[in-house]
């Protein structure tokens, strides 16, 4: 009795605690899955006198709840698994509690409906809650299949520690499962996901419908790595066994796989009965067998035996319902081998061909879809489409990861305006991680795509960086060639030399050039640079090239405007006073100036360390210059050549030695005077007639002067014209200035123009012999004495005309020196009367008011009274460098007083 009551003791405490967890569980909501308790309690009692009492009380209880506030994620209530054994001296009372966590530990998910339909917003919500995507190829998956009723959610349940439905035996054998259902197994590493895959040869489908059964058993053979096939254990040597047809279907759709990978299969023999599974099997075995040479094969597998396919293993289970306690000690055992599967030695350990689990899913997908295309299904091809579709995503989201990655935003804002001091380092930093992280989410897919998919993001990353490291070496290039230009201008602005500056910054900058790129440098990029650095070397010889090219320049600019400073004006004043050493003087000239200033010029030009034909090139540049500068104010001069000559004729003509003004007295050779500055001009023409820079000698001065001056000096009695030609004897015509033809033109010319001169010279000497003689003519005297002589007589008899004639005597000769009549008729006759006629009146009036002026003034009291008021005249001679003879000249003065200057012979 005692253990009787203590049994009712102990129930009394569970159903105490059963109440008081119904109350904790109708407290809270229940989220993402209903709220499930069930209780399990069986209850054995075998009374028997020779028997013990055996009693056995199995509670499962599992509870699960949320409590949700405003702030609060959720508060979860578990009651853990508890075991409490009471043992009796004859008596076991085992109680179990068992309780798991649906949402940490077994989250399930309907993968694939009951009509094909893929729940594949179902399967990634899955893959993200369990976290399957974090395990790379550490993994597994499990199937089963079976006919329908044969228990297999209930061993996956015990197995697995999974929820899956189970069929209610009280409401009758019906279909439970529809479709497939996966899960995750808690409790087992690596992560093991299970899927319990609808029952074959069930009544629901009818006997015709088998397309479901075949469409999910090849998705579990192309998924699975362990496939567990539920079997009766009387069904064994059978002939019309249940599992014939499930077998049949299995090695089928095996070989419709194109390249199919070797699965584990494991023969579950349920309600094992007292033949001990060493008997049972040989003949499992045997009947797999024959079932698999019955089975049509194409030609490629006719022979291949099933060993190459599977790895058949055989386990067996009693009867859950009769034999519990043995079935679940049975069940523990099996799931320990379940445990590392996949490592060496384990049931899955020589699989191949895994997928990672991050690409599972669409994986998952595409099988699926193969499959209800009735297409055979390539699983190598398939896990090459799975990695090329799973590395594309990786790559396409680690690429856009990179794109907007401020760090390498930043980077390429700041590329865009200067040059970034270690470019390369960051971008290559940011490279490797981008890549790195592609390498550990794809690691564990194919490696030729994996290989292929990293390469394509390695090429997109470096077109897209590439833009931004042509721009930095783009700055390195312009930032190094300017600062290369301000340092070779400093140097040469300190006196160093251009080929020793030159060098000197070329290697310097070339040297920091090289720095600059290596520290721009992508090492996931096998980019050269050494175009860029070709282009900035030939920046470096174009600027070089450039600034020498400018300074020779400038310097040869020096040099020439030194020669042209040194000849220009000399040459000029030689050429104007030309004689017969001008260009003796001109090449002595020429030659003194050039050697002085070649010397310099040369002193300079080593500078540029250049070779010696370069400088001789343009030394004899220099020297050409020079000559080309006295040539071409020759060539200027003797354009100008007519007008030289008559300034040199009027010069000389209308002046004396002594550089005086001529006055044509009349006592002047003016012939010899003319032929002189006749030959002055013609020796001026024949100076310019030619450039006579080199020694050699012309007879041009001769031709010019004994043709155009003194023809009789000519010895040649020759009737030809010597002048009669384009070209001068002994002279090249590239020297020539003046044709002989064009001499003979220009004198002709400049005779003709200096005519007048000659004729107003001549002129003004008769002039001047005209005015020194003031006596007329003989006969002119003789007939003033003859047709005169009644005349002076009544001039004699009466003194008052006498008086009259004196008075207009000195107001006439008063008149004459006042408006200097001689002076004016020098210039001629018609000059000099409308000159008179201006100047005539003024003076009347001016001499009639001194006069008057005169009259009024009172008389001395000391001079006689019988003198007259006239001053007495004073006599001066007057002598002038022309010889004219003397004049008169009155004057009136301040005082009142009056001179007149008597001529005197």
């Amino acid at each position: 009795m005692l253990p009787l009551c203590l049994f009712e003791a102990v129930l009394i405490f569970f159903r105490a605690l059963i109440s008081v967890r119904c109350c904790l569980c109708r407290s809270y909501t229940k989220t993402k899955h209903d709220l499930e308790i069930y209780r399990q309690i069986d209850l054995t009692i075998e009374d028997s006198l020779d028997l013990e009492i055996y009693g056995q009380i199995a509670l499962n209880v599992e509870c699960h709840a949320h409590l949700s506030t405003t702030q609060n994620t959720g508060l979860n209530f578990r009651l853990r698994s508890h075991s409490v054994s009471f043992l009796f001296s004859h008596h076991q009372i085992e109680l179990q509690l068992f309780s798991m966590d649906k949402e940490a530990e077994c989250c399930s998910t309907h993968l694939i409906e009951g009509d094909g339909t893929f729940n594949a917003v179902g399967l990634d919500s899955f893959i993200k809650q369990v976290k399957l995507g974090e395990c790379g190829l550490s993994y597994a998956v499990v199937a089963i299949m079976g006919p329908q009723s044969s228990g297999k959610s209930t061993l996956l349940n015990h197995l697995f520690h999974t929820n899956f439905r189970e069929m209610d035996a009280y409401r009758g054998r019906s279909q439970t499962t529809k479709g497939i259902w996966m899960a995750r197994c808690p409790g087992i590493e690596p992560c093991t996901i299970v899927m319990d895959l609808e029952g074959t040869d069930g009544r629901e489908r009818g006997e015709d419908d088998t397309a479901f059964e075949k469409q999910s058993a090849l998705f579990a053979l192309a998924v699975s790595d362990i496939v567990l096939i539920n079997m009766w254990c009387h069904d064994i040597g059978r002939e019309q066994a249940a599992n014939k047809p499930l077998l049949k279907t299995v090695f089928q759709v095996m070989l419709r796989l194109f390249s199919p990978r070797k699965t584990t299969l494991m023969f579950v023999i349920r309600d094992k009965t007292r033949t001990p599974l060493e008997n049972l099997e040989p003949v499992l075995r045997e009947d797999i067998q024959k079932i698999w040479d019955s089975v049509p094969k194409p030609e490629a597998h006719k022979h291949t035996p099933l060993s190459e396919f599977f790895n058949v293993q055989v386990v067996a289970l009693s009867s859950y319902e009769e034999k519990e306690e043995q079935f679940k000690e049975q069940v523990a055992n099996l799931r320990q081998k379940f445990f590392q599967s996949i490592a060496p030695g384990g049931l899955a350990g020589d699989r191949q061909g895994v997928v990672p689990a991050s690409g599972f899913s669409f994986s998952a997908q595409q099988i699926w879809k193969v499959i209800m295309e009735n297409k055979d299904l390539d699983l190598p091809a398939h896990k090459v489409m799975v990695a090329t579709v799973r590395c594309e995503e990786i790559a396409n989201e680690k690429y856009s990861f990179f794109v907007s990655n401020e760090d390498w935003l930043e980077l390429e804002e700041a590329v865009q305006s200067h040059l970034v001091p270690g470019f390369g380092k960051k971008l290559s930093s940011l490279l490797s991680k981008s890549l790195s992280s592609y390498d550990e989410e794809a690691t564990y897919f194919e490696d030729s795509v994996r290989s292929a998919k990293r390469q394509q993001l390695e090429e997109k990353l470096m077109q897209l960086v590439h833009p931004a490291y042509q721009l930095m070496l783009e700055h390195i290039r312009f930032e190094t060639l300017n600062n290369f230009k301000k340092a070779l201008t400093d140097a040469l602005s300190g006196g160093q030399g251009f080929a020793v500056a030159a060098r000197d910054c070329t290697t310097k900058f070339m040297r920091l050039f090289d720095e600059q790129c290596e520290d721009a440098v992508i090492k996931q990029a096998n980019w050269d640079s050494a175009k860029v650095r070709d282009k900035f070397s030939c920046d470096l010889d174009s600027h070089i090239a450039e600034v020498r090219t400018a300074k020779l320049s400038e310097l040869t600019s020096l040099y020439e405007s030194k020669l042209k400073e040194a000849l220009y004006g000399p040459v000029e004043a030689l050429l104007e006073g030309a004689n017969d050493d001008t260009w003796p003087a001109i090449r002595k000239l020429f030659h003194r100036e050039i050697g002085t200033t070649v010397s310099e010029f040369s002193f300079s030009l080593s500078a540029f360390e250049m070779d010696e034909q370069e400088k001789e090139d343009m030394i004899s540049k220099l020297k050409n210059f020079a000559r080309g500068l006295v040539e071409g104010k020759t060539r200027e001069e003797a354009a100008k050549v007519l007008y030289h000559m008559k300034e040199r004729f009027t010069s000389i003509f209308n002046h004396d030695n002594d550089s005086m003004p001529r006055v044509w007295t009349g006592k002047e050779d003016i012939r010899a005077i003319t032929k002189m500055a006749r030959s002055s001009s013609l020796k001026l023409l024949s100076v310019l007639a030619a450039i006579r820079l080199d020694e050699e000698t012309d007879t041009i001065g001769d031709t010019l002067v004994v043709t155009l001056v003194d023809p009789k000096k000519d010895t040649n009695k020759s009737t030809t014209d010597p002048l009669a030609s384009s070209t001068w004897e002994e002279v090249p015509a590239t020297k020539t200035l003046i044709t002989p033809v064009q001499c003979k033109a220009l004198w002709s010319q400049f005779q003709r123009e200096t005519e007048y001169t000659i004729t107003q010279a001549i002129a003004s000497q008769e002039a001047n012999k005209r005015s020194n003689n003031w006596l007329p003519p003989p006969w002119a005297i003789a007939a003033m004495v003859i047709l005169g002589f009644n005349e002076f007589m009544t001039l004699l008899r009466n003194p008052l005309w006498l008086l009259f004639i004196f008075v207009s005597y000195l107001i006439l000769k008063a008149l004459w020196v006042q408006l200097d009549i001689s002076g004016e008729f020098r210039n001629g006759a018609l000059p000099g009367i409308l000159s008179l006629s201006t100047k005539f009146l003024p003076t009347v009036m001016n001499l009639l008011r001194k006069l008057a002026e005169e009259g009024q003034t009172p008389i001395n009291t000391d001079a006689p009274r019988n003198e007259p008021n006239f001053p007495q005249p004073s006599r001066t001679i007057q002598g002038n460098n022309s010889g004219f003879s003397s004049t008169a000249s009155s004057e009136v003065t301040m005082e009142g007083e009056m001179e007149y200057t008597s001529p005197t012979k």
